[in-house]
C-alpha cells in the first residue's frame, strides 16, 4: 500500500508543481533540525521551523540542497526524497566546524570572521559527556583547565588566569561580582549543565565587549530557548532523564517542558542531583606512598569528637553534597519584529564540605571537626526586550535589566572544640545592559552601554554547639557593608575589505567606585574605618583575518584587558592556607593586560582541520599575594592560631605566553580523530630571578576518536596533564603546594569512553566509562583526588 501511495505522489509531481512537506532530522538522535536552509536548483526557498519541517513547491527533476551551519550539506534529487518518504537526515559536523558564536560579538555571528580563539561546547557534547556539573563539562572538553578544592566545585583556568580574572557570563549577564576572589572559585557549579544550549570559551582579554575581569578569557554560557510553534493552538514537547555514576553514587533527575503556540512560549527546567562521597582511583604510584589516601574521618558521638580509621581510604569521606536547579522562561512575541523574554534561574545546594580542610592534621589529631560551605544560593531574574527592525541607529536592539541575589557562607569548628564559626555573605546586584547591532554595507558596528550596582552584606558569629549561645566573630568582609558601582560604554567595528581580508577594532570606557565600611574594630585595630576607591579604564582591541586560500586562514589580534579591585581584593580578611592570613590593602590599583595573538587555521575540504594560536601577554599592576605586615607586625592571631600576614599587592610587571592547538581529521564518513593541547608559562618580574606566577597549569589536553552513525554518537579519548614541578610553584599564592608531592604534582593520563544511543526517536540511552584504568591522580592545585574508574549510565525520554 505504501509503495502505491508513493507512486501516485511521484506521478502527480511529474505533471505539476506540488506543495510538499519535507521533514529534516538529525541522523544521530532523530530530533528535528530548525533553521535548515533549503535550496531548489541553487535558489533559496526558505528555512525549516522548530519541527524541522518546510513546505515547498517542487517537482520531478528538481535538485534540493539542505544547508545548516552545524551539519554537513546534503544535495538530493526530488525522486530520492519521494523514495525516502519525504524525510531527510543530516550528519553533524565535527567539533572544530562549529561556526556560530555569540561571545565574539554579543550577537550571533560567524566564528570564522573573528581573530580571537574561541572553543565551543555544544548541546551534543553536553549530552554525550553526561557531566555532573558545568565545571566538569568544561574539564571534559579540555578547552580549559579546571581546579577543584572539593567535589562540590570547579574553578576554570584560561591562559593562566583564574577566578576573578576569568569572566563568567550567562545569557549576556555577568556572573562575576564584588566578592569573586583571586583564589579558587566554585560559583560556576550554580549553572545547571542540563539547561545549557552551548558554552563558548573566548580566549584572551575580552574587556572591550564584557568589561572588567575578562583578563584571561570569557566563559559564555547560553541557556536553552523557549521555542514558539507555527500554530495558534498550544502544543507541548520536552524531555526527562535519570542518570547515575558509580564513583560517587550519583543520582540525578531532570525534566524539561516547552509549552507554546505562535505567540507565547514557556520553558520549564528542573534538575536535582545527589552525590555520595567520591571514590578516588586505586592504582597508585608506589613512589608516593599514601599520598591522597583518606586515612581518617571525624564523627561526633555523645557530644564528643572522635577520630575513626577509614576502612576504605579511597573513599574521600566528607565530599558528598546535593543540589537542585530551576529555570523558567516565558517568551512573548509582540509582532514579527519585537519579542519580550522573562527568565528566572535559581540554584541551591546542601552544605558542601570543604574536603581539603577536613584532611588537615594538627599534630596527631585532625585540625577540624567541621568545615563546610553553607548552601550556595544563586537567583537570577531578567527581562529582555529584543527588536529586529532596521532603522538609522540599529538593525537589532536588545535591552536587558536584571537582578541577582547571591548567598554563600563558610562554617568551621576545630577538633574537640565547641565553637562553630559562621561567616555569611549576601549580595544584591542590579544591572542594565543595552546592546545594539548595525550593518552599513561592508561595515558591522556593535555598541552598547552597561551599568550595575552591587551591595555586599557580611555577618559572622560563633555558636556554642552545646549551649547554642552565639557571640560576635570577625567578618570576612567589612561589617558595615560594601557597595560597588560600574558604568561603561563600548563600540566594536568590523570591516569586510574583501572576501579574503577583514579588519576589526573596538574600544570601551569604564568607570567604577567602591566603598567599604568597618564598624566593629574589636578584632583588628585598623588605621582606617572606611575604604573608598574610584577608578576608570580604557581598553581597546584590533585584529585582522586574512584568508590566503580557501583552505588556509591567518589571524592576528591585539586586545587589552583590565580588572578593577573589588571588595574581595581590597578589604577581605581570609586564611588562604593554614597559618597564613590575607589582610586588607586599601592602596590596590586596577590590573591590566595587553595580549598579542597570532593564529592560523587549515581546513582542507572539512577532512583535515588544524587550528593553532600562540600568544604573549604583558601583565601590568598584577594583583598577587606576598608577605606583608599589619600594624608593623608580620604575624597576627587568626582563629586561635598565630598566622603569617599576607597582603594583596600590585606587582610592577608579569608576563605569560603559550600555545593552543586543535586538530580534527576525518578518517571516513563516520570516524574522526581529534586532538587538543594547551601550554602556558607565566612569571613575575623581579630585580633578580623571575618568580613563578600562580594559577599556571602544566601542559594539558586530550586526543581521541569520535564515531558517529545513525543512532550512535560516541567518543574514546585520552586526557593528559604534564608535571608541575616544585620550581614552578608560587609558594605564597594559590598553587596549593601543600596538597602535592614533594616534587610537585605528577603527570597523569586517563582513558575514557562516552556514548549516546538513540534507541527510538523518544528513547535515548547514554553511558560511559571514565578513568578506565582506575588511575590515582590529582589535578594541579586541587585538594581532592580525581574520581577513580567511573561507570556512567542514563536514560532519556523525549516527547
Amino acid at each position: 500500500m505504501r509503495k502505491i501511495l508513493l507512486f501516485i505522489a511521484f506521478c502527480y509531481s511529474i505533471h505539476s508543481n506540488s506543495q510538499t512537506l519535507i521533514n529534516i532530522f538529525d541522523k544521530t538522535n532523530f530530533q528535528p533540525i530548525e533553521n535548515v536552509h533549503v535550496f531548489i536548483n541553487n535558489q533559496p526557498v526558505g528555512t525549516t521551523n522548530h519541527k524541522g519541517q518546510i513546505k515547498i513547491n517542487t517537482k520531478a527533476g528538481d535538485q534540493l540542497t539542505f544547508n545548516h551551519i552545524s551539519y554537513e550539506s546534503n544535495t538530493i534529487k526530488y525522486e530520492e526524497i519521494v523514495n525516502k518518504n519525504f524525510k531527510i537526515y543530516l550528519t553533524q559536523k565535527t567539533n572544530l566546524l562549529k561556526e556560530y558564536t555569540v561571545s565574539a560579538t554579543r550577537f550571533e555571528s560567524e566564528k570564522r570572521n573573528t581573530a580571537q580563539a574561541i572553543s565551543i561546547i555544544d548541546k551534543y557534547d553536553n549530552e554525550k559527556f553526561q557531566s555532573q556539573n558545568t565545571a566538569e563539562l568544561i574539564q571534559n572538553s579540555a578547552y580549559a583547565f579546571v581546579q577543584k578544592s572539593q567535589m562540590g566545585g570547579g574553578s576554570p583556568i584560561i591562559r593562566g588566569f583564574e577566578a576573578n580574572k576569568v569572566l563568567l557570563v550567562i545569557d549576556g549577564i555577568r556572573m562575576n561580582n564584588a566578592i569573586y576572589r583571586g583564589g579558587h572559585l566554585q560559583n560556576i557549579i550554580t549553572v545547571d549543565p542540563q539547561t545549557l544550549n552551548n558554552v563558548e570559551i573566548l580566549e584572551g582579554p575580552g574587556s572591550v565587549l564584557y568589561g572588567s575581569d575578562a583578563l584571561g578569557g570569557t566563559i559564555y554560557m547560553q541557556t536553552k530557548q523557549a521555542i514558539l510553534n507555527d500554530s495558534s493552538t498550544f502544543a507541548t514537547n520536552g524531555n526527562m532523564f535519570i542518570k547515575t555514576a558509580t564513583a560517587n553514587k550519583e543520582k540525578t533527575a531532570h525534566i524539561e517542558v516547552n509549552i507554546a503556540n505562535n505567540k507565547i512560549a514557556s520553558l520549564t527546567s528542573i534538575s536535582y542531583s545527589n552525590f555520595d562521597d567520591l571514590r578516588q582511583g586505586n592504582n597508585r604510584n608506589p613512589f608516593y606512598g599514601d599520598w591522597g589516601k583518606r586515612l581518617f574521618y571525624v564523627e561526633r558521638i555523645n557530644n564528643k569528637d572522635s577520630m575513626f580509621v577509614n576502612n576504605n581510604p579511597n573513599i574521600q569521606k566528607g565530599s558528598g553534597y546535593a543540589q537542585y536547579d530551576i529555570m523558567q522562561k516565558l517568551l512573548y512575541k509582540v509582532n514579527s519584529n519585537i519579542q519580550v523574554l522573562a527568565n528566572i534561574q535559581y540554584s541551591n545546594s546542601s552544605d558542601v564540605p570543604r574536603y581539603d580542610r577536613l584532611t588537615q592534621m594538627s599534630g596527631s589529631l585532625p585540625k577540624y571537626a567541621e568545615w563546610y560551605y553553607g548552601p550556595q544560593k544563586r537567583l537570577l531574574t531578567y527581562l529582555q526586550l529584543e527588536q529586529n527592525k532596521t532603522c538609522i541607529l540599529y538593525d537589532k536592539m536588545r535591552i536587558t535589566p536584571s537582578y541577582q541575589n547571591i548567598e554563600e557562607s563558610r562554617h568551621d569548628r576545630k577538633f574537640n572544640k565547641t565553637s562553630l564559626n559562621h561567616r555569611i555573605e549576601k549580595l544584591d546586584i542590579i544591572a542594565l545592559n543595552g546592546d545594539f547591532f548595525k550593518t552599513i554595507q561592508k561595515n558591522t558596528i556593535i555598541y552598547g552601554v552597561e551599568s550595575s550596582y552591587e551591595k555586599v552584606n557580611s555577618t559572622a558569629n560563633t555558636e556554642n554547639i552545646l549551649t547554642n549561645i552565639s557571640t560576635p566573630l570577625d567578618t570576612r568582609y567589612p561589617d558595615g557593608g560594601s557597595k560597588m558601582q560600574r558604568a561603561s560604554v563600548f563600540i566594536n567595528h568590523s570591516y569586510q575589505i574583501s572576501e579574503k581580508f577583514s579588519f576589526y577594532e573596538g574600544i570601551r570606557y569604564n568607570i567604577s567606585s567602591l566603598e567599604s565600611k568597618f564598624i566593629d574594630t574589636t578584632f583588628y585595630h585598623f588605621t582606617f574605618d572606611k575604604i573608598k576607591q574610584k577608578n576608570d579604564a580604557i581598553t581597546a582591541n584590533a585584529g585582522m583575518v586574512y584568508k590566503i586560500a580557501p583552505f588556509f586562514q591567518l589571524n592576528l589580534n591585539y586586545s587589552s584587558g583590565y580588572r578593577t579591585p573589588n571588595v574581595d581584593d581590597l578589604s577581605k580578611i581570609f586564611e588562604s592556607v593554614p597559618g597564613m592570613v590575607i589582610m586588607p590593602n586599601e592602596k590596590l590599583k586596577p590590573e591590566y593586560t595587553h595580549t598579542i595573538d597570532f593564529g592560523y587555521k587549515t581546513n582542507i575540504q572539512n577532512n583535515f582541520i588544524w587550528a593553532t594560536n600562540v600568544y604573549y601577554t604583558f601583565y601590568n599592576n598584577a594583583i598577587t599575594t606576598e608577605p606583608g605586615t599589619f600594624n608593623g607586625q608580620d604575624s597576627v592571631m587568626y582563629n586561635g592560631q598565630l598566622s603569617k600576614v599576607l597582603t594583596n599587592v600590585n606587582k610592577t610587571k608579569a608576563y605569560l605566553y603559550g600555545i593552543n592547538s586543535q586538530i580534527s581529521i576525518s578518517l571516513n564518513s563516520n570516524l574522526n580523530f581529534i586532538g587538543n593541547v594547551n601550554y602556558t608559562y607565566g612569571r613575575i618580574e623581579t630585580d633578580s630571578t623571575d618568580y613563578p606566577l600562580d594559577h599556571i597549569p602544566p601542559v594539558y589536553g586530550k586526543i581521541g576518536f569520535q564515531y558517529k552513525t545513525k543512532r550512535l554518537n560516541s567518543e574514546v579519548n585520552m586526557m593528559f596533564n604534564g608535571w608541575k614541578f616544585t620550581k614552578d610553584y608560587n609558594m605564597f599564592g594559590e598553587d596549593n603546594f601543600t596538597y602535592a608531592t614533594n616534587y610537585g604534582m605528577p603527570f597523569w593520563i586517563t582513558f575514557n569512553f562516552y556514548a549516546s544511543y538513540q534507541v527510538h526517536k523518544i528513547f535515548q540511552l547514554n553511558g560511559g566509562i571514565e578513568n578506565i584504568l582506575d588511575q590515582n591522580y590529582r589535578v594541579f592545585a586541587s585538594n581532592i583526588s580525581a574520581p577513580g574508574r567511573n561507570f556512567k549510565f542514563g536514560i532519556k525520554f523525549i516527547w
